[in-house]
Order: structure tokens, then C-alpha cells, then sequence
């Protein structure tokens, strides 16, 4: 395995792929007929799970901090670049992510019946984006990535779901939503603080860990993330979403939410 691990090169190639290749397996998605559609989807999300399984050999355990980073200036401006990297958190739930990706498109084959292409394009976006979420080393990019994995997800619950499904999918897009505006708080200001210490505004992690905070800043920081992550997670009293999208959500919805989105 370490051989072609050597031949293959696995490098910070890899987790652009992990990301990308799921978005171009929409292409063929939506040309594929219906009677080919679901298999074409899940041999392309099993591709990025094996991919994915390559990470537990090509990965370091001896050496701390991310490993395969790359960053790409994006918006320079604002200081925010596409950057990726992985640590031994981020690889578990990496794998984790691209399994149950692949089961839940396995368990959609005698559950969705109808407009089978917009369905498995949309799992394939939402794959896409958790792994997105796992691997961003930006906070502007991972939340994007954080906010990306509602559209899809809104659309699974709300078009293929039971009887109450454009409830349910209201309900959870909202509460997720309005959520995740605390984070985005959170996340400018220390961006702002950033400023203020460095010169420049940066989203980058490294560098934000390095901004100097108050015991008072960092205690309003800390409920910022907490209450965002407590009505993603959900946390009680936080947690009334859930019930409605689990019940309505169609079964491979209801499978990636529990696995993966609540995680």
C-alpha cells in the first residue's frame, strides 16, 4: 500500500479532489439515463470514498498540526484564500463522510423512484460540501462550505420527503440558518482583531490563532460558535428542527443527517 501510495504521489492533490471530484460527477448524473443514473452516482461517490481511504496510509500520525496544506489567495483583498489541509480529526470525519455518502446513495436505489438526476446531483453537492467543511484551513471558506451544505439538504427534504416535508424543510433552513449568522459574527470579528494585530485582515486559522484576546472577548467568542454549533448539533434547547427533518426527510436524507450533518 505505502508503494503506491509512493507512485500515486497522495498529496494536497488529493483533497481538491475529495472536494471537486464530487461536483463533476453532476455532469454525468444528469446525462445518465434513469435506468443507469443511480449507479453512475454511486460509483462516483465510491471513487472519492476509496480516494479518501488512501488518507490513513498517506497520512502522518508523528507529526502534529494540518498536513497536505495548500492555500490559493482568492479574494486578497479580505484576506481569504482557498486553503485546505487535514489533521487527524478532520481525517476521520473525512472517511466518514465519503462512507456514508456512498451508503446513502446505495440506499436510495429502491427508495427514489422520481426525478432520480436532480436527486443524486443534489447528494452529490452536499458530499462535496461536508468534506469541504472538514477540510478548510479559512474560516471564510469553511463557512461557506458550512452554509453550502443547507441547499442541498433543504431541497432532499423538501422535494422526495413525507407529507410535511415543506415544513420541515423550512424549519430546518431556517434555524440552521439564523444559527450560523452567529458564527459569521464571530468569525469577523476575530478577523477584524486580526487587522488590528497583524495589519491586515486575514481568515487564515494559523493566523488567527495567533491574535491576542481578552478573557471577556474570548468568552463572547466561545458563545458565538457554541450557539451556532448548538442548533447544528442540536443541543437542547435548540434541538426542535430535528424531529420534523429526521421524520420527513426521505431514508438516504435521514441516513447522511444523523452520520454526518450532526456531527
Amino acid at each position: 500500500m505505502t508503494a503506491l501510495l509512493d507512485f500515486v504521489g497522495y498529496s494536497d492533490w488529493v483533497l481538491h479532489t475529495l472536494i471537486w471530484m464530487p461536483i463533476l460527477g453532476i455532469i454525468p448524473v444528469l446525462w445518465a439515463d434513469e435506468q443507469r443514473v443511480k449507479h453512475v452516482a454511486f460509483w462516483w461517490s465510491a471513487v472519492v470514498l476509496i480516494l479518501s481511504l488512501g488518507l490513513w496510509w498517506a497520512f502522518d500520525p508523528t507529526v502534529g498540526g494540518m498536513q497536505m496544506e495548500s492555500a490559493t489567495p482568492w479574494i486578497e483583498s479580505w484576506g481569504v484564500s482557498y486553503s485546505l489541509g487535514i489533521d487527524g480529526i478532520s481525517l476521520f470525519m473525512v472517511m466518514l463522510t465519503t462512507f456514508s455518502a456512498s451508503i446513502s446513495i446505495l440506499a436510495s436505489f429502491n427508495y427514489i423512484q422520481d426525478r432520480q438526476r436532480p436527486f443524486y446531483a443534489l447528494m452529490l453537492i452536499l458530499q462535496a460540501s461536508v468534506v469541504g467543511v472538514f477540510l478548510a484551513t479559512d474560516l471564510f471558506l469553511f463557512y461557506v462550505f458550512f452554509e453550502l451544505t443547507l441547499v442541498p439538504m433543504y431541497f432532499i427534504i423538501g422535494i422526495w420527503g413525507g407529507a410535511r416535508r415543506i415544513y420541515a424543510a423550512i424549519k430546518f433552513f431556517l434555524y440552521t440558518a439564523l444559527g450560523s449568522l452567529l458564527m459569521l459574527v464571530g468569525i469577523l470579528y476575530l478577523v477584524y482583531r486580526a487587522k488590528m494585530f497583524i495589519g491586515a485582515p486575514t481568515f487564515a486559522y494559523s493566523n488567527l490563532l495567533q491574535v491576542p484576546l481578552t478573557g471577556t472577548e474570548q468568552l463572547w467568542l466561545f458563545g458565538a460558535f457554541a450557539l451556532a454549533f448548538s442548533v447544528k448539533v442540536p443541543v437542547f434547547p435548540f434541538h426542535t428542527w430535528l424531529p420534523d427533518a429526521h421524520v420527513e426527510a426521505p431514508t438516504p436524507g435521514s441516513v447522511i443527517l444523523a452520520a454526518v450533518l450532526l456531527k
